[in-house]
């Protein structure tokens, strides 16, 4: 299974802007710029949306553990915060915030399938992964 994206970008890093498309087009030549992963400004960024495939993977992937144990949750909130040193232009972290609905679990049991979905989620697996390019000059 592969999944692809297309990142254009025009002009300088902080004047210029870029256009994110997804496979699924989701997202359509959505706007994203200097200002919105630095500043405030009103598009995406690459930032936010790791945040997002974080959440949703680590979701997807704790609804299928507690399914495994015989859970089915309710509701499972899961907020990520991906934090960047911008001195150093490096992803530093991922903070999952969870709150879940889930009938008959306790404590342990529920700690126990929380702590597994983000150590196995594919998205915590990649966050550490070993970086490869192919780059062609046009």
């Amino acid at each position: 299974m592969k999944r692809t994206a297309n990142a254009v970008w025009n002009g300088s890093l902080k004047e210029g802007e870029g256009k994110l498309t997804t496979q699924s087009k989701v997202l359509d030549k959505s706007q994203y710029c200097f200002n919105s992963r630095f500043g405030e400004g009103k598009s995406t960024n690459p930032d936010e949306l790791l945040a997002a495939a974080h959440a949703g993977c680590f979701a997807m992937a704790l609804s299928l553990i507690l399914g495994k144990e015989g859970y089915t949750p309710d509701a499972l909130d899961v907020s990520s915060e991906v934090t960047m040193d911008a001195d150093k232009l490096e992803l530093t972290g991922s903070h999952l915030t969870l709150k879940a609905k889930i009938p008959n679990i306790n404590q342990d049991k529920f700690m126990e399938c929380a702590n597994a979905a983000k150590d196995n989620c594919p998205v915590s697996k990649a966050l550490s992964l070993k970086i490869t390019m192919d780059a062609t000059l046009q």
